[in-house]
């Protein structure tokens, strides 16, 4: 079955479509605008024998792909027919002075209430391949979520081959329990949420969970071709190893920039990234199913979800034998960083004259940030599950973000801070330490609503530093409004006198979302050329929630194209 892309020039709901087969891309029509309805609706899905009502859009689950062209306008209406609040992200658009558009919840507005609605407009500027929109708000994106797919300018061509087909395969997780319930669970009691019960494949567990066999993801392909595989790791709380038996894959392009090609047997992919690779199928026909599977890396303490998702790779034309063999991949062990650490450091930015990687060369303002798990005191007279009777927290800077009731950027636009948010958060950590050697005794964080304010155009250097305070562990930072330049990365504590010799300034990978390696640390610049409030977190939604977040303000520049337009007047009201 093919995806349905919604005409471009109208203004009509987005068309059903089943992920149960392979759905393959089709290049949008020319056209400056387009306009889509997202309906926020419940809808009974059965997996794993199990039937529960979940919020989905327009009845689907995965979502529906939004489709366009580099440099069009995108207007989406978002229509809640539910009783909880909602907010939509586009995940990795860059929101030149939409900031208004963005989506996090009491960041950038307030939430669309059951009954109402908001439309949210942007210019997709400088970017194309491969994205994905989801739910901004509590742990509604388990289910809510959706490819962005961007496909070049008309008459412009991909840097690399021109691939056959192209398919979307987005991870997720999958709960028989309700994830608010999970979450909220975990909040009250101070303890680690339950694990997702399976991974899934574009919503489908695969053959290797009970009772789950006829839900299967089956990607048919033909011999001698090159498929484009869109990978979108939209999965709540964890890093995932991916690959095809018996196939090699090019990874060209991450986070909607293209990249220098290189070849590999075994993707890594944390929660909020998302990688193209090319895929060259066979000459001929083989006698054998290829499974693609997809299994997690995990470095931290606690419980976690440790099963396999598969689908299933065949050949179109197979022989009619009937004893057709099974080929299954070998994936790293769970806890192999030296893999991931070796997969990481391959990408690099093009650096052309058509893609240049415009890093800054020179830094106006230094942020060392260290981030990860640690605790809090429990509440008086209740029983915590945390750490020796504590409560779970995770932070930057030993600073646990608290969302206000209100929206962060209407406080800041229209001068009501006072109460809301401070402009004081740390540049450093308030307490050094050696952040991965033996933890200190008090790992205790505190509570607040900081935030850091940037002069426009500021150019930004960023260090990302792991702590061991409840086990090292892996964070996948995002950072919304931005792209930045992935310059250095390294084990153990960050050495500001000898590591910056080693930063790639010539052509580092550009990202919006990258993996602070467990046990160490990662370098990212970035100019602050985006008027408006931005929020950064760990797209581990649990951390997010223990408060790994945090959020910066960019001041408005002189000229006109650089202030934030006024909030647009449907914005939703807290």
């Amino acid at each position: 079955m093919s995806f349905h892309h919604l005409s471009p020039c109208h203004y009509l709901p987005i068309l059903f479509f089943a992920f149960c087969c392979v759905s393959l891309l089709s290049e949008p029509a020319l056209c400056a605008t387009r306009h889509y309805t997202f309906n926020i609706v419940s809808q009974n899905v059965t997996r794993l024998c199990h039937t529960k009502s979940i919020f989905s859009v327009n009845g689907q689950f995965p979502g529906p792909p939004l489709v366009a062209r580099e440099g069009d306008q995108v207007l989406v209406k978002v229509v809640n027919h539910v009783a909880n609040n909602i907010t939509i992200h586009w995940h990795g658009i860059k929101q030149l002075r939409t900031g208004w558009a963005d989506g996090p919840a009491y960041v950038t507005q307030c939430p669309i209430q059951n009954g109402q609605t908001y439309t949210y407009n942007f210019t997709i500027t400088g970017q194309r391949g491969t994205l994905f929109w989801h739910a901004h708000i509590s742990w509604l994106r388990a289910t809510i979520y959706g490819p962005i797919i961007i496909f070049p300018r008309r008459n412009d061509s991909y840097p690399f081959e021109k691939p056959y087909k192209e398919v979307p395969i987005i991870f997720g997780e999958w709960w028989n329990a309700d994830p608010e319930a999970v979450i909220s669970q975990a909040l009250q009691t101070g303890g680690g949420p339950n694990v997702s019960d399976a991974y899934t494949i574009n919503g489908l567990p695969g053959p290797l969970y009970n009772c789950s066999s006829k839900d299967t993801f089956k990607l048919k392909v033909k011999p001698g071709k090159t498929y484009m595989l869109r990978l979108i790791n939209a999965a709540m709380n964890d890093e995932l190893f991916f690959s095809i038996a018996n196939h090699t894959v090019t990874i060209v392009e991450t986070d909607a920039v293209y990249i220098k090609a290189f070849e590999t047997d075994v993707v890594v992919i944390t929660p909020g990234q998302t990688i193209n690779v090319l895929l060259k199928t066979k000459p001929t026909s083989p006698n054998a199913t290829f499974i693609m599977a997809a299994a997690p890396y995990f470095t931290g303490i606690g419980t976690f979800d440790n099963s396999t998702v598969a689908g299933i790779l065949e050949y179109k034309h197979l022989s009619s034998h009937k004893n057709i063999t099974v080929i299954n991949p070998t994936l790293p062990a769970i806890n192999a960083t030296g893999v991931v650490a070796n997969f990481t450091k391959k990408f690099r930015s093009l650096a052309t004259a058509k893609f240049p990687a415009n890093v800054p060369k020179t830094v106006q303002k230094r942020f060392f940030f260290t981030v990860g798990l640690g605790s809090s005191p429990c509440p008086a007279n209740t029983t915590c599950q945390g750490p020796n009777g504590t409560k779970f927290a995770a932070s930057i800077n030993n600073v646990s973000f608290a969302l206000p009731s209100t929206a962060l950027m209407q406080s800041y636009f229209f001068g009501k801070s006072n109460g809301v948010f401070t402009t004081d958060f740390p540049s450093q950590p308030t307490h050094p330490f050696n952040y991965t050697g033996t933890p200190p005794n008090n790992t205790l964080v505190s509570n607040a609503t900081r935030t850091v304010v940037l002069q426009f155009n500021t150019s930004v250097e960023l260090v990302l530093q792991d702590t061991s305070i409840l086990g090292a562990e892996s964070h996948p930072l995002h950072l919304h409004g931005f792209n930045f330049f992935v310059v250095g990365e390294g084990f153990g504590n960050y050495d500001p006198i000898n590591d910056p010799a080693n930063f790639n300034l010539l052509d580092p990978v550009e990202r919006n979302t990258v993996g602070v390696p467990s046990g160490g640390w990662v370098a990212i610049r970035f100019f602050a050329d985006n008027p408006g409030v931005w929020f950064m977190h760990c797209h581990f939604d649990v951390h997010t929630s223990w408060g790994l977040r945090m959020a910066w303000i960019v001041l408005d520049g002189f000229l006109p194209n650089e202030k934030l337009p006024p909030p647009p007047s449907d914005l939703p009201s807290c």
